[in-house]
């Protein structure tokens, strides 16, 4: 897979509270740990998900499946995640589970990179749209490894800018939450077009 579709894919993967949580926990008593757990988290569960729909999708590629197939199943899933960004934008109360990030320990931070990152919907939808857009194309399974390594990247990247710049990150990481929270829809909804847009140039 190319950077340019991989870009996108990445965006989708951590838009919303994936990329919200190691900001909150680049800001917790523990961060380091934390940090590094929740990302542990992310890559074990990419990696599973990935690799099941290479596996399962390698058992269908000679039954007939195809990259225009794939394509209008990924298409149609992101209008649904589209319409259901746009409808639920106002529903500002956060997840309970945020509550706990500040006093959140390695063992809760790697749990919920798991479930993140692995069956949160839009991730679930791009993992499973990667390996079986390796099973496909007949390519190895190894290529989906620099799409795991960029998302791994970018969630990590509040506790590596803490570690680069210190006391300034600590002023700017709040900030950029903050930020992110109250306009987390726009953001969603601007990947997911980004991706439509990518899903209907492999259709036509």
């Amino acid at each position: 897979m190319s950077m340019l579709e991989l870009l996108p894919l990445v965006f989708v993967m951590i838009a919303g509270p994936q990329i919200l949580t190691p900001i909150f926990l680049a800001t917790s008593e523990n961060w380091r740990k934390n940090s590094a757990a929740y990302v542990a988290g992310a890559s074990l569960s990419i990696s599973l998900i990935v690799t099941l729909a290479y596996v399962f999708g390698t058992g269908t590629v000679g039954q007939g499946a195809s990259n225009t197939t794939l394509s209008a199943i990924v298409l149609v899933a992101l209008l649904l995640a589209m319409v259901n960004t746009y409808r639920t934008r106002n529903e500002s109360e956060p997840p309970r589970w945020m509550g706990k990030l500040e006093t959140a320990t390695p063992r809760f931070s790697f749990r919920l990179g798991f479930l993140l990152l692995g069956f949160f919907p839009t991730d679930i939808l791009t993992s499973v749209a990667v390996g079986s857009y390796l099973a496909a194309n007949e390519a190895p399974l190894t290529d989906a490894i620099p799409f795991i390594l960029l998302t791994l990247l970018v969630l990590a990247l509040p506790s590596l800018t803490l570690i680069a710049f210190g006391d300034r990150a600590e002023t700017f990481l709040p900030k950029a939450r903050d930020w992110m929270d109250e306009n987390s829809w726009l953001v969603n909804e601007a990947v997911i077009v980004f991706f439509i847009a990518m899903s209907l140039n492999n259709l036509f």
